[in-house]
């Protein structure tokens, strides 16, 4: 029986600079699961890659094999021995890894609880997986009823009320730092979904002109437009960094976007005149050394965390309701997982009852010489719908009870042994978010 397994990381165990080593984008996403379920071992994968975390979902009949070649496979590309990146990886199976997804997509795990962002991003990796022709029964189930959950949480709860986005945060953050905004030059370095957000946060402070730089200039004039700003490339960015109050970055380079050599003329340039700069990517856009810089203010993800702590009382009371929609939605989950576990019993105990019919007018072919072919495919009907009538009860217990009576039934009915037989069943558990304490530490192979 296959199982369903999750590694990932995100900040709850591992701070950014770690993270952005983990980081993926679409392209290297769609990569990295088709590599994955290339191998032997690996059925099905969807890779989710956010500011905030790195989760690879897999659908594998070898899970501790699976977990540690994705393991490996992980710290080769954040470049550390396996032993430094297991502490901070979490690895929950079966109903424990769905719980892991379904509190994402409803913004449970969320370094800003309730964030709607996280939805879209989960939603577009199924997309990208499921072009790949990396997903296959067990995850498109997996992910279609986690968007499902996650609709759920927002509409029937309070979840989401008063709007806190990492992008809201951060113009919160600079209007913290530099006060009164409708005064300030802004610049966006950026065309995505964070970017856009971002821009219509500083509209809603009173930013009318916004320069955004990408480069997707298409896309970056068409946010221009909307948002009422101006449009240039990154070229041209030393000589806008000059003129700024407030810059906020959310590419997805693998490399810097500001540099701290190049930040440093811009400063001299500006005759001591401060600087915001607020990082929204993973990896990181502005160097680090960039902070050191008189005159520079820089903030990442982590700085944002702490920020977001404000503001969510509302958030925070409607969490219990919103752990309970979860729960509710794992709970069917696990019902249509048990069903997949018994799948074989159901099928040797129907092929069981064939082969008795079969056997049964095999035997008395004899007494049919008499009987018309129409009277004969009279009683081979009525046979098969005797057997399975007699077999539809059992059927329908083996698969509310899941994997505890498919002993006893295969004994009672001398079926062969199904495979994997005694593995099990799925874990259900009260649901913990991975965190830097309760993060499970990867199975070794004696």
């Amino acid at each position: 029986m296959s199982e369903l397994l999750v590694l990932g990381i995100s900040h709850n165990t591992a701070p950014v600079a770690l993270r952005e080593r983990l980081a993926l984008t679409e392209r290297a996403a769609t990569r990295f699961v088709t590599e994955l379920v290339a191998r032997e071992e690996v059925e099905e994968a969807v890779a989710i890659s956010t500011c905030n975390r790195t989760e690879i979902y897999l659908v594998t009949a070898d899970p501790v094999r699976a977990e540690a070649e994705l393991l490996g496979k992980l710290a080769r590309r954040a470049d550390i021995r396996p032993t430094e990146l297991a502490p901070v990886v979490y690895s929950p199976r079966n109903c424990d890894a769905a719980r892991q997804l379904y509190r994402v997509t409803a913004g449970l795990d969320s370094m800003i609880i309730g964030e709607a962002e996280v939805q879209g991003q989960v939603r577009r990796a199924y997309e990208a997986a499921l072009a790949a022709g990396t997903t296959g029964p067990m995850t498109n189930r997996l992910f279609g009823a986690a968007l499902q959950a996650g609709k759920r949480v927002r509409s029937e709860t309070g979840i989401a009320r008063e709007r806190v986005s990492i992008s809201s945060v951060a113009v919160d953050l600079a209007r913290d730092v530099v006060g009164h905004l409708a005064s300030r030059s802004v610049i966006i370095i950026g065309a995505g979904e964070t970017a856009e957000l971002t821009a219509q946060a500083l509209v809603d402070q009173g930013v009318r002109t916004v320069f955004v730089a990408n480069r997707h200039a298409d896309r970056a004039r068409s946010l221009a437009e909307r948002f009422g700003g101006e449009v240039g490339s990154l070229d041209s960015l030393p000589t806008r960094l000059e003129e700024a109050d407030i810059v906020v970055s959310s590419t997805s380079s693998p490399h810097p976007i500001v540099e701290a050599d190049d930040l440093a003329t811009v400063m001299h340039a500006r005759g001591g005149r401060p600087l915001v700069l607020i990082d929204l990517a993973v990896p990181r856009d502005i160097e680090h050394a960039c902070g050191e810089l008189d005159g520079v203010r820089v903030y990442d993800m982590d700085d944002l965390q702490a920020v977001a702590t404000r503001n969510l009382g509302v958030r925070e009371g409607e969490r219990a309701r919103a752990d309970a929609v979860v729960e509710e939605e794992i709970q069917r989950f696990a019902r249509w997982l048990a069903q997949l576990d018994v799948m074989p019993t159901i099928a040797s105990l129907r092929e069981h009852g064939a082969e008795i019919v079969d056997q049964v007018l095999a035997e008395n072919e004899s007494r049919w010489e008499t009987v018309s072919p129409r009277d004969l495919a009279r009683i081979e009907a009525v046979a098969r719908s005797v057997m399975q009538r007699l077999l539809h009860e059992p059927t329908i217990r083996l698969k509310e009870s899941g994997h505890g009576r498919q002993q006893v039934l295969r004994e009672l009915f001398g079926l062969d042994e199904a495979p994997l037989e005694g593995q099990a069943p799925p874990a259900e558990v009260a649901p913990q978010a991975p965190t830097a304490d309760n993060v499970r530490p990867l199975k070794r192979r004696a």
